[in-house]
């Protein structure tokens, strides 16, 4: 059984208008969403973002997939360690590109949160579970 880790378990305290901490557990929802243990995502969610500080899209997007695979190595998250790192550089480009890498700009070009949780299932590697993760914790800051 996988156990739930919440945003406050990582050390991210959700804040309306905290784009690094939305940003953060957008990362930490996005590992955790995938067939994987959740303590394991937890741990690539920390190599990722604070021993390498990848804690924007714009730094996250400046990886290589090489440097990421790496990274999702020293985690153990190995299992998708390749579709992994494609899927996060391709998720950071997008958020850059389309929504100045804020969370906060997807909210604010969603009429409600439906519309809000539709856009971040167009971002490749984002699924039903990815997006319950997220909004256990973003929603109630959100929304």
């Amino acid at each position: 059984m996988n156990k739930t880790i919440s945003a406050q378990n990582l050390g991210i305290d959700l804040k309306q208008d905290d784009e690094s901490a939305l940003f953060k557990w957008f990362i930490a929802s996005f590992l955790m969403g995938k067939r994987i243990q959740a303590e394991i995502a937890a741990q690539a969610y920390r190599v990722i973002v604070e021993q390498h500080a990848r804690d924007t899209a714009l730094k996250l997007g400046r990886c290589t997939h090489r440097e990421l695979v790496g990274m999702l190595g020293e985690a153990h998250y190995v299992r998708y360690d390749e579709t992994t790192a494609r899927r996060l550089l391709a998720l950071s480009a997008k958020l850059h590109e389309e929504y100045a890498g804020k969370i906060g700009d997807i909210q604010r070009a969603s009429e409600n949160r439906q519309a809000f949780e539709k856009r971040l299932a167009a971002f490749e590697g984002v699924g039903p579970k990815t997006i319950e993760i997220f909004m256990r914790d973003a929603g109630a800051v959100l929304y």
